[in-house]
């Protein structure tokens, strides 16, 4: 059906809702276009698209046919698993609040009990909130770190981690049945609204008493290291200042910041990554003379952090905060007499080297996984099952970690009370963050990580980002900047190759992701982003100095914005 024939489907249909039908009546060609040409996928990490009215967007009528695609999986899966029910969360986006309880009248008339939160929460909560209630799934509604014109809809199987791909895989079928997302109804009986609870304070308090269990030395001297906190708008305000003031550390909120604002008015981006996020954080730190900035994305699995240097606050990357919380964790496990027989560490195939060397000091071995932090969450619960290895910490370079996994998703609250651990643990030895971090590249090597990307929206895009693949496939790289590939890894075709050949690549499910080892030791990857129309470049570039490393790295950025072109 073609683009035009779906926008006739809807603007004719009677379930349509009728703010989606005023917004149709003001589309124009290309709008209706990119709207309607593809029906938004649903893919292993849910969905998460732009809001409004389309086949291709984030509305009350994908989000019903999701659900009840959801709600048909669980119910294939027997009785108990619809009494066990569905734990369901939201952060404070345009329509959260809505499509969260709208998911729940669905599953409902689909005789499904489900626990949703009373407000905005973040979404380690929800993972936390599946296994204290013992559900069989859950939702998150969310589009994490995106921009305000976007939102979405994450799943989570019973032990709280996103739905790893054969688990998705099932879903999906379900969802992909549904013909028409129109005719979903979410009209449920007095008898049927009884299936729905609603939940809060009791669930809080049991997450914040687990978030505080982390602690190393909670008996460190809090008074010298003041803290600036951002919420970004976003689900993180309450608990984290609640857990930090609990635990008596010095915060300074971002007052601008804590208002649950769905247009992040107040801020030019809420994403971590990106230095507009802490614009106002900078002006309170150097009004207030701070240490340290914590800033957690909308939904709260992500944490940024800014430190002083020499004097002056720098922000870091995740790859680096990630090291430092590496460092300070094994560190006092070790001196503690903590760390478990056959430790294990996890991160992504995208993360740079820097934690792995460091965990590999306190002999912590490290396993690789694809993006995507429910892959982590499923290494955690086989060596849960089968106790061959201990996990003491599993981390993405895009600002996302956890600490200990009574979570099962990226948890910015438990990386906010360590890495305030860590910053006071350090000052009262006369160190700042960046000066434990210099100390391990002293150590380990000097790496500069950074990432590119290039935005490709619509239909176009979406074609120009198959080429770009498909081109780096067929033609591929044999040196970046005159430094000779001596290996490469595709965990499309699951094989990789050097001068010796080319072998199968096992361990990981197929991913559209390309990944060039060079000989002087540093790293390229390329995939595609998964939750924005962008192709991503990571750099992992090693150098004998920290000048050195980032000379070479902006080398091969030139390089590769020609390739990307």
């Amino acid at each position: 059906m073609s683009a035009k024939e779906q926008f006739e489907r809807w603007m004719n249909h009677p379930n349509l809702d009728p703010a989606l039908k005023e917004e149709m009546g003001k589309m124009d060609p290309q709008q209706i276009n990119d709207a309607f040409y593809t029906n938004i996928e649903f893919g292993t990490a849910g969905m998460r698209g732009v809001l409004g009215a389309g086949t291709n967007r984030i509305n009350i009528h994908t989000i019903r046919k999701a659900t009840l695609g959801f709600a048909n999986y669980i119910n294939a899966n027997g009785p108990e698993a619809a009494k066990r029910g569905v734990a369901i969360g939201y952060d404070n986006r345009h329509m959260s609040r809505e499509f969260a309880f709208d998911s729940a009248r669905v599953l409902a008339a689909n005789g499904i009990q489900s626990y949703v939160f009373d407000s905005l929460r973040p979404t380690p909560e929800l993972s936390f909130a599946v296994r204290h209630h013992h559900c069989f799934g859950g939702i998150m509604i969310t589009a994490s770190h995106n921009p305000r014109e976007y939102n979405g809809y994450k799943l989570y199987d019973e032990l709280g981690c996103q739905l790893v791909p054969a688990l998705a895989d099932a879903v999906i079928k379900e969802v992909n049945a549904v013909e028409d997302e129109l005719s979903v109804s979410a009209e449920i009986t007095p008898e049927q609204e009884k299936l729905i609870r609603v939940i809060g304070e009791e669930t809080d308090q049991e997450y914040y008493k687990m978030v505080k269990s982390i602690q190393l030395n909670p008996d460190v001297v809090k008074d010298q290291v003041k803290i600036v906190f951002s919420p970004e708008h976003g689900t993180s305000n309450i608990p984290v200042r609640t857990i930090l003031g609990d635990c008596g550390y010095q915060v300074i909120p971002v007052l601008e910041q804590c208002d649950p604002n769905p247009d992040f008015a107040n801020t030019p981006t809420p994403n971590p990554e990106q230095p507009g996020a802490y614009e106002l954080a900078l002006k309170y730190a150097a009004a207030n003379d701070a240490d340290i900035i914590l800033v957690c994305d909308p939904d709260a699995d992500r944490m940024g952090v800014v430190a002083k240097r020499n004097g002056e606050l720098k922000l870091m990357t995740g790859n680096q905060s990630g090291a430092l919380l590496i460092e300070y964790i094994f560190n006092q496990l070790t001196a503690k007499g903590k760390m478990p027989e056959n430790p294990v560490m996890f991160n992504t195939v995208v993360t740079g080297d820097l934690g792995e060397m460091i965990a590999a000091g306190y002999g912590v071995e490290t396993e690789k996984t694809l993006t995507g932090f429910k892959f982590i969450g499923e290494k955690v619960a086989k060596y849960e099952k089968n106790h061959e290895k201990n996990y003491v910490f599993g981390y993405e370079e895009s600002y996302g970690s956890l600490i200990a996994p009574f979570v099962r998703d990226k948890d910015a609250p438990q990386a906010c009370l360590m890495l305030a651990e860590a910053a006071c643990w350090y000052k009262a030895q006369g160190k700042t963050l960046w000066d434990v971090l210099e100390e391990c590249y002293d150590k380990y090597g000097h790496y500069f990580e950074t990432q590119t990307s290039v935005t490709l929206a619509g239909e176009a895009g979406a074609a120009r980002i198959k080429e770009i693949m498909n081109g780096l496939r067929v033609n591929r790289l044999n040196e970046i900047s005159g430094v000779k590939v001596i290996r490469w890894q595709d965990f499309e075709t699951q094989e990789e190759g050097d001068d010796n050949g080319i072998t199968e690549l096992t361990g990981f499910t197929v991913s559209n992701v390309l990944k060039y080892f060079l000989e002087d030791g540093s790293w390229i990857a390329i995939r595609p982003s998964g939750t924005e129309p962008k192709v991503k470049v990571y750099y992992c570039i090693k150098g004998n100095t920290e000048a050195e490393a980032e000379q070479l790295a902006d080398k091969y950025i030139e390089v590769m914005k020609k390739v990307m072109a």
